[in-house]
C-alpha cells in the first residue's frame, strides 16, 4: 500500500530555513506527480506545491512562490520541500501526497512551527 512518510520540520525563526523530506514506498514513484499540502491550526488543507512525474515542471501557491522549492529524486523515492524567508503565518502540518495538485494518499504530516 502507499505509505508517505515526512520529515524535517521543526522550530524555526522567521527568516529561517527548513528542508522537508518525504520518503515514498508502496506504488511506482516515478510515475506520479507529487505535491506539499499544510494545514494551519483552525484552518483548511491548502495546497502549496506540486511536481510533475520526471520534475519537468513545478508550481507553487501564490503564498510561497520565490521563498519555496520543491524537489525530488527518483532513484531514491524521495520528495523535498526547501523553505527559505520563513514566516509566521507558514507554520502548520506539512502533508506529502501523491499528486500534482490534490490526491488521496498523503503522509501523517510534519510540524512546522515558525516563531522568534
Amino acid at each position: 500500500q502507499v505509505q508517505l512518510v515526512e520529515s524535517g520540520g521543526g522550530l524555526a525563526q522567521p527568516g529561517g530555513s527548513l528542508r522537508l523530506s518525504c520518503a515514498a514506498s508502496g506504488f511506482s514513484f516515478s510515475w506520479h506527480g507529487m505535491s506539499w499540502a499544510r494545514q494551519a491550526p483552525g484552518k483548511g488543507l491548502e495546497w502549496v506545491s506540486g511536481i510533475y512525474s520526471d520534475g519537468s515542471h513545478t508550481d507553487y501557491a501564490d503564498s510561497v512562490k520565490g521563498r519555496f522549492t520543491i524537489s525530488r529524486d527518483n532513484a531514491k523515492n524521495r520528495l523535498y520541500l526547501n523553505m527559505n524567508s520563513l514566516k509566521p503565518e507558514d507554520t502548520a502540518l506539512y502533508y506529502c501526497v501523491k499528486g500534482f495538485k490534490s490526491g488521496v494518499d498523503r503522509g501523517q504530516g510534519t510540524q512546522v512551527t515558525v516563531s522568534s
